[in-house]
Formats: structure tokens, sequence, C-alpha cells
């Protein structure tokens, strides 16, 4: 993938930058796998914000892109179109198997039309296979990870993201998250070989709001701009100090520092270290 940059009509448009699509084959996608979702711009019945940052953008449609996977084992399938995806930022890629069904899923660094892939206890070692993580050898890197048995690949899913194998172990397979948490996955788990797409999607520079509220994001201001009502931060005149030992969230936590990650969390059990390299055992 490649990053244009634009000719500095603007002074937003000068640091500006995007994708050149060079990947996609395609910009129609399969209408039998799209829906389109209905948008309520963060709010609830009532029409209080529920998620802030939300609201008006350019009209998309949802496409279901298959996180399962298990019930095609042991059928090819062969790449057909790789195409972007206005909900997330990896491109995905539509499969033809070999009974003839269509299925979206996500399309690794390397994926070309023409390609064969498979879902298979003991499938190749090759890229976009799909397997056992107990088949998958130690400092090999894996995507779209599931982390509980039988449950969809809810893991490693977006742009140009990988985990590692660290080590194979009893029951259970040692793997370094992108984040750089060590965690334990059973080895009855799915993961798929390789790399997310879209590698170059850290170096896009949004340059301006409007093209940000066209992806649906609304501007983010002060909380001392705001009214007493609104943040624990508003109601001074102007840009005055918040008056506090420490700043604090629009819901009145501490806002640096303060551990929002339940001790009791039943997921505790299967982290080994933090991403900020604590020991948990």
């Amino acid at each position: 993938m490649g990053i244009k940059k634009f000719k500095p009509t603007t002074p937003w448009r000068r640091a500006m930058t995007g994708n050149t699509f060079e990947e996609i084959t395609t910009s129609t996608p399969y209408k039998a796998l799209t829906v389109k979702l209905k948008k309520h711009s963060g709010r609830n019945n009532t029409w209080s914000i529920m998620v802030r940052h939300q609201g008006w953008g350019h009209a998309k449609k949802y496409r279901l892109v298959d996180f399962y996977l298990t019930d095609k084992k042991s059928i090819p399938a062969k790449v057909e179109t790789i195409e972007y995806d206005p909900y997330r930022t990896a491109w995905i890629s539509l499969v033809c198997y070999k009974d003839w069904e269509r299925r979206y899923v996500l399309a690794h660094t390397e994926m070309k039309v023409g390609d064969v892939v498979i879902t298979e206890d003991n499938a190749p070692l090759a890229a976009w296979n799909r397997t056992l993580i107990s088949n998958i050898p130690v400092w090999m890197q894996v995507y779209n990870v599931e982390l509980i048995v039988g449950q969809w690949a809810s893991s490693v899913r977006s742009a140009w993201s990988a985990a590692t194998i660290v080590s194979q172990e009893w029951e259970y397979t040692q793997v370094k998250m992108p984040s750089g948490e060590i965690r334990l996955v059973n080895k009855k788990c799915y993961a798929t070989i390789w790399q997310v797409s879209n590698t170059d999607n850290n170096q896009v520079v949004i340059g301006k709001a409007w093209r940000s509220r066209h992806m649906w994001i609304r501007p983010t201001v002060l909380g001392k701009s705001m009214n007493p009502v609104d943040h624990p931060h508003g109601g001074w005149e102007g840009h005055a100090p918040i008056w506090m030992k420490a700043p604090k969230t629009p819901w009145w936590r501490i806002a640096l520092g303060y551990k929002t990650r339940s001790k009791k969390k039943f997921t505790n059990r299967w982290i080994l270290r933090t991403k900020k390299g604590k020991l948990m055992v």
C-alpha cells in the first residue's frame, strides 16, 4: 500500500495524506453480504448522549465479515476481490468456497486475487490458512485470534496488527499480543497465519475536521470550555484553571493514573504479563 500527498492549496491540505488503495480490486461490494445499519449518533431513546463524539457522517453499508470460519472446515476457498471496508481499518476480501458460497474475510498483507485459502485443524502453514493455534510454530505471526473455544475471532483484527506465538505449553499457548501483553490461549482455539492488511494505515493524516465528520466523528472540546452541568471543569470565566487537585473525567473520576480494570475480572487468569511488563503470575 502507498501513501499519497496532496497539492498544498490550503494550509490543512499541506499536511493531509491518504491511501492510494493500490491493493483494492473493486469499489462495488457484494450486495448479498451488505446491510444498512440504523445510526443513532451515540444517543438513546430519550436522545441523551450515551457515546460522545459521534454524529452525522457519510452514508455507508456494513459488510458481513465472517469471523467464525469453523463451519467451512476442509473446504478450500478462492479469493475473488480485495475491497475497502468503511467500518474497519483493514481491507477485506471476498472468497468463494468450493460449494459456491461467498463470504467476506479479513485480508492479510500479501493476499492477491486467485489465492486459495483453507480452514483446517492441520492446515498447511501458509499465509491466511486458518488452523488450530497448537499447530503453529513458535515466533510465527498470527491474527484473527480466537480467545475462547468455539467463539468468534475477537482479537488482533485491526490494520497492520499481528500477534506472535511465544511458546507451546500443556493445554495453553502463550501469545504476545500487539499491545505487548502475553496471554494464555487454549490450544483448541483457532488463529489465522500472517498479518492484517493495510500496513500504512498509521501514516494517514486526517488533515481537517470536515474529513473527520465524514467518518462520523464529532469535535472534541476542553472540559473547562463547557458548562458545569456537562463537565467537572466547566463553569469558569474563559480559560480559567480547573481549581482541582487532579483533572477529572466527565463522570467525576480521576483522569490520570486511575486504574479502571477490575481486579476480579475473569480474564485476569489468562494474562501472564501485562502490556507494561508486570508479571501477573
